[in-house]
């Protein structure tokens, strides 16, 4: 697994971690409950950082492999049925270790992909079977190291430049053209792609030419077992909230992309117009301006509306469940998504949402029955939608069952299942090339 830009052990909703960084532990994990050896690269951003992190398996019993078994596995034992071996997370120094934004990685490029081959020199020849890179920056790096040995290619994007820059927020920059270049090679050399979404597919053939027969739609997974419906008011009373006031959650990194603005001009509608005002919890950090939350509170009270909004920093998965079950709602205004981890989960804790009807959000939240899709991004059209749910308490417990229900199909264990597949697929059409 190539993962460059942010690591799978980084908070999600701060800087560049979000729903990738969670897609990619998650996934690597559930392939290692199949017997798979999975290894993840991702660019060390701090000398602390140990140069390897183990996440430990277990044994046919479940319990955690001991050092000796997990060295056995790691040298290249054959792992016998029930064993769950370890994930490696490999920490490669490329470029200084602070001060550097995602847009100066492509000259680091170089040095990453000297640090991943590195890893099979010491190895002996043919250690890895398949090279899955995440985002275009890894796909660069996965290209090399996958020719280098070869070995297939797979390649999943989470975002498109030719997307992103379709759906921008007002003021908000456009991605580079050289990413779209980038972007458009990865396509170009992958044996195979994975899609999270049918229209994420289309999307690869017809914005970037990429082979129908090379792109196959997998879509993510959410821990069924961590995020469950739970009680609310003891959700709350855990979080230090409020026993009954309307409450409004929107969870992800503060950036226009996200929307978060257009929720915070939503209270100021309702307001304005002398309807009941919830409270707007925004669970996130700043990403890509690290003014980003300050300007968001600064809106807050432009609209007059910052009595109602409380900001928070991104809290780990386990007390975050705690905020899906506590929340009356979740929001996702967001104008871009490929998927909408957030979404899954918040539904997967008995939560219904209401979210923009974009992307992969439109697959994620089955509308009518889980939550449902407001067409725009209008503060207008937004705040009718968030004061009609919040009005109907009938609406929003049949929402929250039907939220639950249909996240149940979003499993990890059946996502790697599918992965595995296109790995297998991958293989003979490098074999056959």
């Amino acid at each position: 697994m190539l993962s460059v830009h942010t690591s799978p052990l980084d908070q999600p909703g701060i800087g560049d971690a979000g729903g990738m960084n969670v897609y990619v532990s998650e996934l690597s994990q559930a392939l290692a409950r199949r017997g798979a050896r999975v290894e993840i690269f991702t660019r060390a951003t701090s000398s602390a950082l140990p140069e390897t992190v183990i996440l430990p398996g277990t044994d046919a019993d479940g319990r955690l492999l001991d050092r000796e078994q997990a060295r056995a596995i790691l040298l290249g034992d054959e792992v016998d049925v029930g064993v769950v071996p370890p994930v490696l997370v490999h920490h490669v120094p490329a470029g200084p270790f602070e001060g550097l934004d995602k847009s100066d990685l492509p000259g680091q490029l170089c040095a990453m992909t000297a640090g991943v081959l590195r890893s099979e020199a010491a190895r002996a020849a043919g250690w890895y079977d398949v090279v899955h890179s995440h985002y275009w920056l890894s796909g660069q790096v996965g290209w090399l190291a996958a020719d280098r040995w070869d070995v297939p290619l797979v390649h999943t994007m989470h975002t498109m430049a030719r997307v992103k820059n379709a759906a921008l927020a007002p003021g908000d920059t456009p991605e580079p053209h050289g990413r779209m270049i980038g972007e458009e090679q990865v396509v170009a050399e992958a044996d195979a792609l994975i899609a999270s979404t049918d229209e994420e597919a289309r999307d690869l053939v017809e914005l970037y030419g990429a082979a129908p027969d090379r792109v196959r739609t997998v879509a993510p997974g959410v821990d069924l077992d961590l995020f469950t419906p739970g009680d609310r008011a003891a959700a709350r009373a855990r979080l230090g909230l409020d026993a009954t006031g309307p409450l409004v959650l929107f969870a992800g990194r503060v950036q226009p992309l996200k929307g978060p603005d257009v929720l915070v001009q939503a209270l100021a509608v309702l307001r304005a117009s002398g309807r009941p005002v919830p409270t707007l919890v925004v669970l996130g950090g700043p990403s890509g301006r690290p003014t980003a939350v300050r300007e968001l509170a600064a809106l807050a009270a432009a609209s007059g509306v910052s009595d109602h909004v409380i900001v928070r920093p991104p809290v780990p998965r386990s007390v975050l469940v705690d905020w899906y079950r506590a929340a009356d709602l979740v929001a996702m205004p967001s104008r871009s998504e490929s998927f909408g981890l957030v979404a899954a989960e918040a539904q997967a804790s008995g939560t219904p949402v209401l979210a923009a009807g974009v992307g992969g959000l439109r697959s994620v939240v089955a509308d009518g029955t889980s939550g449902r899709l407001v067409a725009g991004h209008d503060p207008e059209t937004w705040a009718a939608a968030i004061g009609e749910l919040l009005a109907d308490d009938a609406a929003r417990v049949v929402l929250g069952q039907g939220a639950r229900a249909h996240a149940l199909q979003f499993g990890w264990d059946a996502s790697a299942d599918k992965v595995l597949r296109v790995y297998d697929e991958a293989r003979r059409r490098r074999s056959e090339r």
